[in-house]
C-alpha cells in the first residue's frame, strides 16, 4: 500500500514509516530534512510546511506525486498544518490518522480517567506556542472532523519511550543508574516513588498506528500504554543496569526548595510528579487502547532500549533534555544527605 507520513524523518514518525516500510509497503515522508534522515526505503520529499502561512506562497505539498495514498499519518501539533494538509490531501486519502495527544484532556486530576474528561478549549490561531500545545492538539482534531468526519482515526498518545526518544525523560533513569554504577555514586529518588509513571513503547505505538488504521480502525482511541509507577521504573532501570548502590529520597518539599521542576524540562527530576492535580496524567485509563489492539511489551524492554540510546548520547552528558546533571545530583546529595556522597566523588560537588 501507498503511506505517506507527515512527518517522519524524526523519533515517532520515523518509527511509523520503519514499521510501514517492513510490512512491505511503499512509505513516503513529506519533511523539511533537519530533523534527520527517512527510515531506510522510504522516499523523502523536502518541503517546508512552516515557511509560509496556508495559501500564501508556495504549496508545500506541490512536490508530493499526484496520486491516492491508501494512509496519511499526520503527526503536527500546529493547527495550520493540519488544515493545509487536510485542503490538499483529503480527497486523495482512503484513511487518515491524525497523532494527537493526552495533553488535550482539562482535567488531569483524576485516576483512571479517560474520554469522558473535559477537554481544553481548542486553539483559534494557526500557529501555536509550545505552552499552547495542549489547546493546539484539541484545534488539529476539531480539523480533522471537520473534514473527515467520522472516517479517520485519531490516536491520543500518552508518555512515548523507547530507543531514540529526544525528550529524556523515560531514559533518564536507566541512564542515571548506569552511570552511578560506573562512579560508584548514589542515587538521588524523590520519597515518594509510588506515584504513577505510565507510558507507551515507541515501536508499539508506531506499529498500532500503523495496522490499526489499515484494518480501518476510526474514531478517538487514548493510545496509553499500561499503568506503571516510578518505582517500577526506577526498580526495572536499577536491574536492567545492575545498580546496587544505595538511594538518597528527597522529599517533595525540599525538591521545590532547591528548585527542581517536576516531570520533565531542564534541571529536573523525570518523571516526578508531586502535584495532586496531576497524577493522573500518567494514570490514564488504557481500555481504549487495548480494545483497538495496541499490545505493550515488557517494560523491560522499553528499559533497555532507553539505555542503548542513552549510552549513545553520553551518560554524562550536560545537555539533558530532562533530568539533572551528575554533578548537580550529586550536590543536591551532599546538601540533603551530608555523608551520602562518597570521598572520591567530593571533587564533585
Amino acid at each position: 500500500m501507498e503511506v505517506l507520513v507527515l512527518g517522519g524523518t524524526a523519533w515517532l514518525g520515523r518509527a511509523v514509516a520503519r514499521h510501514a516500510l517492513g510490512l512491505g509497503h511503499a512509505v513516503t515522508c513529506l519533511a523539511c530534512g533537519e530533523s534527520g534522515a527517512p527510515a531506510p526505503g522510504a522516499r523523502l520529499v523536502v518541503a517546508d510546511r512552516g515557511a509560509v502561512a496556508p495559501g500564501d506562497g508556495p504549496d508545500p505539498y506541490a512536490a508530493l506525486p499526484r496520486q491516492e495514498w491508501d494512509l496519511v499519518i499526520e503527526l503536527t501539533w500546529q493547527p495550520g498544518f493540519a488544515v493545509q494538509a487536510l485542503r490538499a490531501l483529503s480527497d486523495q486519502a482512503h484513511r487518515w490518522v491524525y497523532v494527537s495527544s493526552g495533553s488535550v484532556y482539562a482535567d488531569h486530576g483524576v485516576i483512571g480517567g479517560g474520554q469522558e474528561l473535559p477537554l481544553l478549549d481548542a486553539l483559534d490561531t494557526p500557529r501555536a506556542s509550545r505552552e499552547e500545545y495542549g489547546a493546539a492538539k484539541v484545534a488539529c482534531e476539531q480539523a480533522v472532523r471537520a473534514v473527515r468526519g467520522p472516517d479517520a482515526l485519531i490516536a491520543r498518545s500518552g508518555l512515548i519511550a523507547g530507543y531514540g526518544d529526544p525528550s529524556d525523560r523515560f531514559g533518564y533513569w536507566v541512564g542515571r543508574c548506569a552511570l552511578a554504577v560506573q562512579d560508584g555514586g548514589p542515587l538521588l529518588v524523590p520519597e515518594r516513588t509510588g506515584r504513577p509513571a505510565q507510558l507507551v513503547d515507541v515501536l508499539d505505538l508506531s506499529a498500532w498506528l500503523v495496522d490499526a488504521a489499515l484494518c480501518g480502525c476510526i474514531g478517538t482511541v487514548d493510545a496509553y500504554g499500561p499503568r506503571h509507577t516510578l518505582e517500577d521504573v526506577i526498580a526495572q532501570a536499577e536491574q536492567v543496569t545492575g545498580f546496587g548502590g544505595p538511594r538518597v529520597p528527597v522529599g517533595d518539599a525540599v525538591l521545590r526548595e532547591r528548585g527542581i521542576e517536576e516531570f520533565m524540562g531542564k534541571r529536573s527530576l523525570a518523571l516526578w510528579m508531586a502535584h495532586e492535580q496531576w497524577q493522573g496524567f500518567s494514570a490514564h485509563d488504557d481500555s481504549s487502547a487495548v480494545g483497538a489492539g495496541l499490545v505493550a511489551r515488557p517494560l523491560e524492554e522499553t528499559t533497555r532500549a532507553a539505555l542503548v540510546w542513552e549510552r549513545e548520547l553520553g551518560l554524562s552528558r550536560t545537555d539533558r533534555a530532562a533530568g539533572l546533571d551528575r554533578d548537580d545530583e550529586l550536590r543536591l546529595i551532599a546538601l540533603t544527605s551530608p555523608g551520602a556522597v562518597g570521598d572520591d566523588l567530593s571533587g564533585r560537588r
